[in-house]
């Protein structure tokens, strides 16, 4: 049986916590030996699978996955449940650079709070993508995730990797897919659209339009694919072909003497 692998991300170290027993994951600072492996970054946009290919290469390669836009959605959660302004970029920032994330395979916790699914909703949604185009929020949160990064051996997945979170990581990958795709995978994950069919792909199809017009506009980190990454176009894809194109990729990146290649 697989253990489930959990990252925590504490204001001053990130750990690595293991389903049955607890290891500290020492920040970059700590004289340590660092984890063998690359950073693999994939970008993209809501839909476009990134989730479900950045855990399945990680768990081919024994990587940790971190979902960097569930640390958006955590924010965005907590600030609303302190009736905080999300409209106040200072205290968005402050509370992005003191939040406990815990963040795993279908577990979210922050401040020890378990936000599970509850960050995965509209209102979310909409927060989200408010508190993500405030520059000093994403200044404090690509810190943090530097920091969790460092040592290697991680898939990152979310809009900015490769280009200002780790824009030197040696296999970058953008995944996209049709307008069409993205809202029905986007439903089909989406406990609020369950029996709603149609109508629910439509509207969810009207917020993923909106949400990327605000991430490729917004002036800090905005949604683009790195000159040096690969797109993958996962429409008519199955989930196997796609974590083989990126499996591939990383065995070419990181051979030796290919680094650049």
């Amino acid at each position: 049986m697989h253990s489930i692998i959990y990252v925590r991300l504490c204001a001053t170290r990130a750990v690595t916590s293991v389903h049955g027993a607890r290891s500290t994951w020492p920040a970059a600072r700590d004289n340590v030996t660092p984890v063998a492996g690359f950073i693999i970054a994939i970008d993209g946009p809501s839909g476009a699978g990134k989730g479900t290919i950045a855990r399945a290469v990680a768990a081919r390669l024994g990587y940790r996955h971190i979902d960097t836009g569930a640390m958006y959605r955590a924010l965005a959660w907590k600030a609303l449940r302190e009736a905080l302004d999300l409209a106040d970029e200072e205290a968005m920032a402050a509370l992005a650079a003191r939040l406990d994330f815990e963040i795993g395979d279908g577990v979210v916790r922050v401040d020890g709070h378990d936000a599970g699914w509850a960050i995965r909703t509209p209102e979310i949604d909409k927060a989200a993508a408010t508190v993500a185009r405030q520059p000093k929020v994403r200044a404090a949160l690509i810190a943090r995730q530097r920091r969790l990064g460092a040592s290697g051996g991680v898939v990152m997945e979310g809009r900015d990797i490769g280009t200002a979170v780790f824009p030197d990581a040696p296999v970058k990958i953008y995944l996209d897919a049709s307008p069409e795709e993205r809202a029905r995978r986007r439903a089909t994950d989406s406990a609020h659209a369950v029996g709603r069919g149609p109508l629910a792909i439509r509207e969810i199809a009207t917020a993923l339009e909106e949400r990327d017009r605000s991430d490729r506009t917004r002036t800090a980190s905005p949604l683009l694919q790195a000159s040096d990454a690969i797109a993958i176009d996962t429409t008519a894809l199955p989930i196997d072909d796609v974590v083989r194109q990126v499996l591939d990729l990383v065995e070419k990146r990181t051979s030796p003497g290919r680094r650049n290649g």
